[in-house]
């Protein structure tokens, strides 16, 4: 057989489906570097150029995408074998991408239930990152941050994700004024990897921002949740997420104006039939709705 190194043909099939070379490498694990110096290896053993630059992006050139089509069928074939020699009979896998504020606070304190109901069933959970896209090839569920626009498989949105400052009830407490028209000028702000969402938040309440923007940033949104659940400030937050904590009085909804309001939370899944998958997915379809 006439084969380029296969570690290349991985490296090219992800930046083609990713359309970025930046997201490969998240998807692989390894350095931007790493994906494009392997990229250029298989592009000088074919002696085609398979991308051109798109603006930031990548493009595939007619030769690339004539080589993607042959590359991903060949891929998901080995995929789909491996993962059915290495089934256990009697044994059903199933993989399941989360992002970490769904999996913290939905999934994993209910899966021990769905797992007693389907004994059968071998999951295994990992996290997912917002921006990564459904690849049948590494997970049969993913649950993210989309607005339904993925080419792969079916898609069912889980709830909104329309962000709303939130507070523990003990800080509302400790600071009255801000249920106040302007309370939120002397609030406490944490901010969720930037200050731009409390910008945007302001600019959509017709108030003047804080300046300068004060508070700590936290760089994943489960230390964000510690720290309002603690009493340390007000947060933007998913108020769909938080509903229970919401409907209990440990949280309180301090202001009407929402961001982010064009944006869900939905599982994504391949949309050829299979009996674990159709399982777990109404299964937690139900517990998003209780």
């Amino acid at each position: 057989m006439q084969l380029p190194p296969l570690n290349t043909l991985r490296a090219f099939e992800a930046a083609a489906r990713l359309a970025s070379l930046t997201n490969a490498s998240h998807e692989m694990n390894v350095t931007h570097s790493a994906v494009s110096q392997q990229i250029r290896q298989l592009e000088e053993w074919l002696g085609r150029r398979l991308f051109r630059r798109n603006g930031r992006g990548i493009a595939l050139t007619p030769a690339g995408e004539e080589f993607y089509e042959a590359v991903s069928t060949a891929l998901r074939m080995i995929s789909a074998s491996t993962r059915h020699l290495k089934r256990t009979p009697g044994r059903n896998p199933l993989s399941v991408g989360c992002i970490p504020s769904i999996a913290t606070r939905w999934l994993v304190p209910a899966v021990q239930d769905f797992l007693m109901m389907h004994p059968d069933i071998d999951m295994r959970v990992e996290y997912a990152h917002a921006q990564e896209a459904f690849n049948p090839d590494k997970h049969d569920v993913l649950i993210t941050v989309s607005r339904a626009d993925s080419e792969a498989g079916r898609s069912t949105k889980l709830f909104s994700r329309m962000n709303k400052p939130v507070a523990s009830a003990h800080y509302v407490q400790q600071k009255p004024e801000l249920l106040e028209s302007n309370g939120l000028e002397s609030a406490d702000l944490l901010h969720d990897e930037s200050l731009d969402g409390w910008a945007h938040w302001f600019e959509r309440a017709g108030l003047k921002p804080i300046k300068p923007m004060r508070g700590p940033i936290y760089q994943d949104f489960n230390l964000l949740s510690g720290a309002i659940m603690a009493g340390h400030g007000v947060a933007l937050c998913p108020i769909q997420v938080f509903r229970r904590e919401i409907a209990r009085g440990d949280l309180a909804v301090l202001s009407d104006t929402a961001t982010l309001d064009d944006e869900s939370y939905y599982l994504l899944r391949a949309d050829e039939l299979n009996r674990s998958v159709d399982a777990f997915t109404n299964w937690f379809m139900q517990i998003c709705t209780d």
